[in-house]
């Protein structure tokens, strides 16, 4: 669990985005470990934790831990956005496949994931309701 100003919490994601068309554009072993070093960059450039980072031939599965204060779409925007302009700078020659300048599709996955199973959570709220129930009654005079 994150600590920040006036709190406690957890913003860790799956995250899965794709080439723009499918292109095996990362199928080279040269071109996969420079990906992972931009994704890595530009994580760590906007303060984006990256816990698991695996570069496909075309796509990328990443566990990010996103800033409070920021939202997944801006999560997404600023990794795939910093990371292709990085490939296009160490790449000119991608801008033939992708003339538009548009590395990645604009598709996206991402799926919330937590050290606390979902059951654990609902019998936590379930046993709070029962806990704030019986305070009332008790404070109320009931």
């Amino acid at each position: 669990m994150d600590s920040f100003s006036h709190g406690f919490g957890q913003s860790t994601y799956h995250f899965i985005w794709c080439t723009k068309y499918r292109y095996q554009t990362l199928r080279s072993e040269h071109v996969k470990s420079l990906c992972e070093v931009f994704i890595q960059e530009a994580a760590k450039r906007h303060g984006i934790g990256i816990r698991e980072l695996v570069v496909d031939d075309d796509h990328v599965h990443a566990e990010v831990d996103v800033p409070p204060t920021m939202s997944v779409s801006d999560a997404f925007g600023k990794l795939k956005g910093f990371s292709a302009y990085l490939l296009f700078r160490a790449f000119p020659n991608f801008r033939k496949r992708y003339p538009k300048g548009h590395f990645w599709s604009i598709g996206k996955i991402f799926r919330s994931v937590s050290d606390v199973q979902q059951e654990v959570v609902e019998n936590y709220i379930r046993k709070h309701r029962s806990y704030v129930q019986t305070s009332m009654t008790r404070y109320s005079g009931l």
